[in-house]
């Protein structure tokens, strides 16, 4: 083979390599975005924005009350406490109203005149629900509603029972259900 077959074969094989090339380039090469032509720049960056996560914002003011009472679900329970280290029943219910800068009083005793009674089908997160002391005929223990359904409405509360904690409990168990005296609400919207 003379020196001008080779390079007609070197000139060939070049020829060939770039030609892969090429078209390797052009398939992968850039980052295509699949939209139509017709959307403006300022559409395409909406379009793409909504990849990010949402954010999901409280609709009421109920619903921030019942969020911030549940996330404190198993703080200890602690007789007269009012704090992040331990709440008792009433002292739980007035943090949390307190951190939405509503005034409510400190015992559940308090409570028995306190805000505007309502039947319990009417319920709505944030009302509270006041029960019977579980030893004396007199109001002991109160609870925020969470989960509103009538006489089987969910209650966050600080349980003095055996979990000792804050926690969820139904108003249709059958301690709560007996100890029952009324609904009470507190939040005007």
């Amino acid at each position: 083979m003379g020196k001008s077959s080779k390079l007609l074969s070197f000139g060939k094989i070049s020829f060939i390599a770039f030609a892969i090339f090429a078209i390797i380039y052009l398939a992968f090469g850039k980052e295509q975005k699949y939209l139509p032509e017709d959307i403006s720049n300022e559409k395409e960056e909406q379009i793409i924005a909504q990849e990010e996560p949402i954010i999901i914002q409280y609709n009421t003011l109920r619903d921030s009350i019942v969020d911030f009472g549940l996330n404190l679900l198993g703080t200890p329970y602690v007789a007269a406490g009012c704090s992040v280290d331990g709440f008792d029943c009433s002292g739980f219910v007035y943090f949390v109203f307190q951190h939405f800068e509503i005034n409510v009083p400190r015992s559940s005793a308090d409570f028995e005149n306190f805000g505007e009674e309502i039947p319990v089908e009417d319920v709505q997160k944030g009302d509270l629900l006041l029960f019977l002391s579980p030893t004396r005929n007199v109001i002991g223990h109160i609870g925020i509603v969470s989960n509103p359904q009538g006489l089987k409405s969910d209650f966050v509360h600080a349980s003095s029972g055996r979990e000792m904690e804050v926690m969820i409990s139904s108003l249709a168990s059958e301690g709560y259900k007996k100890r029952f005296v009324k609904a009470v609400r507190v939040v005007e919207e």
